[in-house]
């Protein structure tokens, strides 16, 4: 268990680091973001989240380095995912590149706190009741089958939902039209990508940072990947094979969980 202490120099940490990102995102806000500072800041934010997990695995309790880095990847490939239907999200309510970066930050600042509920909501589940498992399992299975259908040249496709239906027709800004649908789109994502990560390991604490590694690049990962979004044709099926192996490996824990070991003569490992 991760000690109080522990917990409030890493959120301190990444609420540095938001600050720093939002002040840089402000005083760029009149022009767009070059491929080569999206790059560099991609780049950055890959190799902080390696130091973290080098260091978790030598200064931290065995094994945890490991299942941060088996977290962090899983989230972050699904965040690439993501951000292609934030580009198509923006596109669709005509939001000018300069003004994609506030809100990208602060859908990443409420997605951060969001996600640190989930989190929390999920451990206590796990901890209390095995059937959480099963449930965890099912919507990742069901997630995998999803993207094993969808095929490349469908269009991703955005539809209004009603709260941002009900906000245009209040007369509020693109602003924070989009802002509220990153928001609740981001919203939705963490149901597939907390239970994702819940496979790979139980302590709330790697759980929680190796989301925030994961989400803490995303504005520069967005105007890098502008330019590919027809081009990365395997990248759905290639998460269905992950989502789908994570939603048996935590069917199988659920087994565990209720004293289900065998199933006849076989063993379930």
């Amino acid at each position: 268990m991760t000690d109080a202490k522990t917990w409030g120099v890493t959120i301190a940490v990444l609420l540095g680091v938001l600050v720093f990102d939002l002040l840089l995102a402000i005083k760029n806000r009149k022009r767009e973001t070059t491929l080569k500072e999206a790059a560099l800041w991609t780049i950055f934010y890959v190799i902080a989240a390696i130091v973290f997990g080098i260091n978790l695995q030598f200064n931290g309790v065995a094994g945890h380095g490991e299942e941060f880095f088996a977290g962090w990847l899983t989230e972050y490939s699904l965040s690439v995912d993501n951000v292609f239907i934030f580009i198509i999200l923006l596109a669709n309510l005509s939001v000018k590149r300069e003004s994609a970066q506030l809100i990208l930050l602060a859908g990443i600042a409420i997605a951060l706190v969001l996600r640190g509920i989930f989190i929390a909501l999920g451990s206590a589940l796990i901890s209390k009741f095995s059937a959480a498992f099963f449930i965890f399992a099912i919507i990742l299975i069901a997630t995998a089958w999803k993207l094993i259908k969808e095929k490349h040249g469908d269009e991703k496709v955005y539809k209004e939902g009603r709260i941002i239906t009900a906000l245009r027709k209040r007369g509020a800004s693109t602003f924070t039209i989009a802002l509220v649908a990153v928001g609740t789109t981001d919203l939705i994502f963490a149901l597939d990508s907390i239970p994702a990560i819940f496979g790979l390991t139980k302590d709330p604490y790697i759980v929680f940072t190796a989301n925030a590694f994961a989400l803490m690049g995303l504005r520069q990962l967005y105007f890098l990947l502008a330019g590919l979004v027809d081009r990365l044709i395997y990248l759905s099926k290639g998460l269905a094979v992950i989502l789908g192996f994570i939603g048996f490996k935590l069917f199988i824990e659920g087994l565990h969980g209720v004293g289900i070991h065998k199933i006849g003569f076989y063993e379930i490992p």
